[in-house]
């Protein structure tokens, strides 16, 4: 009867394993060129849920240069929750050249180990996306020009790989802001306006990630 007793619990563990409805996070990958505002919007996520930060901010290039992750970042909306891992990736480019640092007055020597470590950044942002992620958070700065190489080659594997995606038009505190020019080079998806500097439309960036990535 001990024996029996134990299995009948197993089978009870198992059964409870499988039919509870208890998931594990969606990994969700906030990608875009460097500077787009990528790290801005995931701390802003992080802290509005959770209180922490997931990295440093910086108007310098290729301030993230490693994938960070900030997990079990559970958002509420309209009744109904969503958990996700937050992956703050390194901005995205064709060519990391160490002069950009150097015009930040950084010494030679940093300059080229910030462009060499940004530059594996890249290949590592690249395996994710093609690897480890269930979902795209897409930022482009909305007072530059969206029609890039970088832009159409990454937003062509996310959906080679058929990703939900979410593209977010950052900045629309600036003067220069232009959402509808991301509306249009990327009609196929959803954008949704936003500062994630200054807060403005979070309600909404909270609704669409609850609602595409729930």
């Amino acid at each position: 009867m001990g024996l029996l007793g134990s299995l009948r619990k197993s089978v009870s563990r198992v059964t409870e394993s499988l039919f509870s409805g208890d998931s594990e996070p969606r990994r969700i990958g906030i990608y875009g060129p460097p500077n787009a505002g990528k790290t801005t919007l995931a701390n802003r996520i992080a802290r509005d849920w959770t209180g922490d930060a997931v990295g440093p901010e910086s108007q310098i290039p290729h301030e993230t240069r490693r994938a960070r992750r900030k997990e079990n970042v559970e958002i509420k909306r309209n009744g109904k929750s969503v958990s996700i891992d937050i992956v703050d990736t390194p901005g995205v480019t064709t060519k990391v050249d160490y002069t950009e640092f150097l015009e930040h007055d950084m010494e030679k020597d940093e300059a080229v180990r910030r462009s060499r470590e940004a530059t594996e950044g890249v290949a590592e942002a690249m395996h994710w996306l093609r690897e480890d992620v269930d979902g795209v958070i897409y930022v482009l700065d909305s007072a530059t020009d969206p029609f890039t190489q970088v832009n159409t080659m990454l937003i062509g594997i996310i959906e080679s790989r058929d990703l939900p995606v979410l593209i977010f038009a950052n900045k629309i505190d600036l003067e220069d802001s232009n959402v509808q020019r991301i509306d249009n080079a990327f009609p196929q998806h959803e954008t949704v306006p936003l500062s994630a500097l200054e807060g403005d439309n979070m309600d909404e960036v909270y609704d669409k990630i609850a609602e595409y990535f729930g």
